[in-house]
C-alpha cells in the first residue's frame, strides 16, 4: 500500500513539473484559542486536547508525501492559547517568520488576529462560522475553510425542501450565536421557499447544559415547551451554543423530524462518512490519533492541504503568490466529499459540499439534486456574489 501511495505521489510530482523544483521550506502556524466553556450535553462531545492539531499533523504528512519528492519540507507549529494571550502568541509566530497562519478561534478573535497578521500574511479560518466574516467584515488576507452559518442553514434547507417539508417550526437559543444562526435559517427559508410557521426561543439560564435530573426532567420539559405550536412539517433547531438542541429529538409535542443543531445535522465531516475515499482518510486519522475525527480536525487538515496544494502548483512559499493561486480558477483540491473544492474569489469562502448526518450514517449531501447555478451548484450554499457585501477582494 505504501509503495502504491509513493508511486502515486511521484506521478503527481512529475505531472506538475517537467524540471527540478527549487528546494523550499514551508512553515505553517496553527493557532487555536481555547475559551472557558461548560461541559457539553453529552460526554461524547468532550473536546480532545489535540482537537484541530491532529488534523494538521495528518495534513502535514500528506503534504510531505508529495513534497518530499520535490525537495520541499513542510512543518507546522501548533499553539494553543487563551483569548488574552492570543495576540502575543501570534506575534511570536510572525516574528519568527511564519506568515501562513491557520486559526481555530471565534469570529471576534479571527478578525483581530487577521488584522494583526497584516496584508502580507495568508490567514485561513478553520473554525468561525459567522456569516459576517464572509460579508461586510471580510478581510483580504483571510480565507475560510470553515463553512458559514449561511452554508450550514442552506444545506439543511435544501434537504428539507427536497423532502417537501416546507413548513418549519424554528426553535432557537437566546445567545448571540444562536440568534445569528436563527437568522441564517430565516434567510434560507426565504431563499428556498419554506415558511416558518412559528418561532420560539429557548432561554439559556446558565448552569450545567446537562439536565440536573437527567432524562426524566427533559421528558417533562421539552414536550411542554413545544406544545401547541402551529402545524409544521419539521422542527429546525438553531442552537450554536449547544444548550438544548440534542434534547429536541423524540421529545417534541408533535412527532416531527428535527434538523439543524440536532437530529439531522449539516457538518463538514463526520466519523460515519465513508464514501469517495473517506474510509482511508478516516483510517489514517484513527491510526495516527487513536480516536475519531472531529470537524475541527478536518477543517485544519483542509487548511494545511490547501496551502500544500498551492505550494505544489506554484513552487512558491510566498503568502501573496499562494493566495492568488488559491483564489484562481485553476485551484482545486480533493476533499473526500464527492467533488473537488475551491474558493469563491469574492469573499474567500471555500466552496464545499455539506454532509447531513444523524450521527450514525451519512443521510445525504447538499447541495441537493435540482438546485442549479450558473457557476457552480456549490454556490447555492451560502452567500452568492450578489448577496455578499464583501469589498476586500475587489469584486
Amino acid at each position: 500500500m505504501r509503495v502504491v501511495k509513493a508511486a502515486g505521489a511521484l506521478l503527481i510530482a512529475l505531472c506538475i513539473w517537467s524540471h527540478s523544483a527549487i528546494a523550499l521550506d514551508i512553515r505553517i502556524g496553527v493557532l487555536r484559542v481555547d475559551y472557558p466553556a461548560l461541559a457539553p450535553i453529552s460526554r461524547f462531545d468532550l473536546k480532545p486536547e489535540d482537537r484541530g492539531f491532529a488534523g494538521g499533523t495528518l495534513a502535514t504528512e500528506d503534504n510531505m508525501t508529495t513534497g518530499g519528492f520535490l525537495g520541499m519540507n513542510f512543518a507546522a507549529d501548533y499553539v494553543a492559547t487563551t483569548p488574552d494571550q492570543a495576540a502575543e502568541k501570534l506575534g511570536a509566530l510572525t516574528a519568527s517568520g511564519v506568515d501562513l497562519i491557520v486559526l481555530v478561534a471565534n469570529a471576534e478573535d479571527v478578525l483581530a488576529l487577521a488584522d494583526q497578521a497584516g496584508d502580507e500574511a495568508l490567514v485561513i479560518n478553520a473554525g468561525a462560522r459567522d456569516t459576517s466574516l464572509r460579508d461586510d467584515q471580510c478581510r483580504a488576507n483571510l480565507l475560510h475553510v470553515a463553512p458559514s452559518q449561511a452554508m450550514v442553514a442552506d444545506a439543511a434547507a435544501q434537504f428539507a425542501m427536497w423532502k417537501k417539508w416546507d413548513e418549519w417550526f424554528l426553535v432557537h437559543g437566546s445567545n448571540p450565536a444562536d440568534i445569528a444562526l436563527a437568522e441564517a435559517y430565516r434567510n434560507a427559508a426565504r431563499k428556498f421557499g419554506a415558511t416558518i410557521v412559528e418561532e420560539r426561543e429557548f432561554e439559556d439560564t446558565g448552569g450545567s447544559r446537562r439536565a440536573d435530573t437527567g432524562h426524566v426532567l427533559v421528558q417533562r420539559q421539552i414536550p411542554v415547551f413545544t406544545q401547541n405550536a402551529k402545524a409544521h412539517d419539521v422542527v429546525i433547531a438553531a442552537d450554536a451554543s449547544d444548550v438544548f438542541g440534542l434534547y429536541l429529538p423524540f421529545h417534541t409535542w408533535e412527532p416531527r423530524p428535527v434538523l439543524g443543531s440536532a437530529g439531522l445535522r449539516p457538518v463538514t465531516f463526520h466519523p460515519s462518512h465513508e464514501s469517495w475515499g473517506a474510509t482511508q482518510f478516516q483510517r489514517r486519522f484513527e491510526k495516527l490519533t487513536g480516536r475519531y475525527v472531529r470537524e475541527a480536525d478536518y477543517e485544519v487538515w483542509l487548511a494545511i492541504r490547501v496551502i500544500g496544494e498551492a505550494v505544489f502548483r506554484t513552487n512558491s512559499n510566498e503568502a501573496s503568490v499562494l493566495r492568488d493561486y488559491i483564489l484562481s480558477d485553476a485551484f482545486e483540491l480533493a476533499a473526500f466529499k464527492g467533488r473537488k473544492v475551491n474558493f469563491r474569489n469574492w469573499n474567500g469562502q471555500m466552496r464545499q459540499p455539506m454532509i447531513l448526518t444523524d450521527s450514525r450514517i451519512t443521510v445525504s449531501v447538499s447541495p441537493q439534486e435540482g438546485y442549479l447555478h450558473q457557476r457552480s451548484t456549490l454556490d447555492t450554499l451560502g452567500l452568492d456574489l450578489s448577496e455578499s457585501r464583501c469589498k476586500a477582494f475587489g469584486n
